[in-house]
């Protein structure tokens, strides 16, 4: 796990700084923040419709109103709950990093990180218990090999970073939805304000550990290191597609609807717009070679 010291900089530095800043001016008890209702409304849609995942394909057309929001509430259910199981393994992975030999600068924000992800962890997954009765499971991607120090370090907080701009992509536009209850925005905003900065730190951190991995991997082991992630990103979109949803949601093929959504090209447009800021950095700074995703 351990590895060479972080090349960092003065700009990391200054990040690090301003950032830690304004994780102490943004504090907040989240355990006084949220008014819990007794329920929310089931006669409203728990989630913006056009992050529903059979949105945009003939099968969001052919759900009737009562489907569709009864979709948008176990869809909402299943969203948070991947970020209760995200959250979950991002903080084991970080708190085995914190205060060790080449993340010794990083460290104090980790607190901070650290502190915030955990009380993410618990008010989404507050709202899970709450309104949906359960968490969804999770399972996980298993490694193409072991990796040596340098492209662990990186992998892990690649992953994290991702991670953190797929939630995002929600978090912004269900804070923004006026059709959504105060609960569920409130929930989404919060979550993004924070995620701002993790976002930040992210970038900027995983740019200094791609470059301290160039400076030890070759090239056929860089490849294999973007494959990997490649692998990554297209599993984390498709756990969206979860067939206990759509059985919950009361749809009468769950796992067939879940087969024709992946593999409906309808479905690209609206993956590559919730993944274009993550997708972008990762071709901008080159660890990315091109644009093309594996079907997995």
């Amino acid at each position: 796990m351990a590895g060479s010291a972080l090349p960092t900089t003065d700009r990391f530095l200054e990040v690090l700084a301003r950032l830690s800043e304004k994780s102490v001016e943004d504090y907040y008890n989240p355990y006084q923040q949220f008014d819990w209702p007794e329920r929310l409304d089931e006669d409203r849609m728990w989630m913006s419709p056009e992050l529903l995942t059979p949105y945009g394909t003939r099968h969001f057309d052919e759900l009737d109103e009562d489907t569709l929001r009864r979709l948008s509430k176990w869809e909402s259910v299943n969203f948070y709950s991947l970020n209760v199981h995200g959250i979950r393994e991002l903080l084991i992975e970080v708190v085995g990093r914190i205060h060790m030999p080449g993340f010794e600068v990083p460290s104090d924000f980790f607190h901070h990180f650290i502190g915030e992800e955990n009380e993410h962890m618990w008010f989404f997954a507050e709202f899970c218990r709450r309104y949906g009765g359960k968490i969804y499971g999770s399972t996980a991607l298993r490694a193409d090999s072991a990796w040596e120090p340098e492209a662990e370090n990186f992998l892990v907080f690649a992953r994290i970073l991702f991670f953190e701009e797929l939630v995002d992509h929600y978090n912004s536009r269900m804070a923004q939805d006026a059709s959504l209850c105060d609960t569920i925005r409130h929930v989404n905003r919060i979550h993004h304000q924070d995620e701002s900065r993790h976002i930040a730190f992210g970038r900027e951190l995983v740019s200094l550990l791609h470059t301290r991995m160039r400076e030890t991997l070759g090239t056929e082991r860089l490849a294999e290191v973007e494959v990997y992630l490649k692998r990554y990103v297209v599993f984390s979109v498709n756990s969206l597609y979860n067939p206990h949803v759509y059985r919950d949601a009361g749809i009468a093929d769950p796992l067939g609807l879940r087969n024709a959504l992946i593999a409906d090209e309808a479905r690209r447009e609206h993956e590559r717009k919730a993944i274009r800021k993550p997708l972008a950095f990762f071709l901008r700074t080159g660890i990315f070679s091109d644009d093309t995703l594996p079907a997995i």
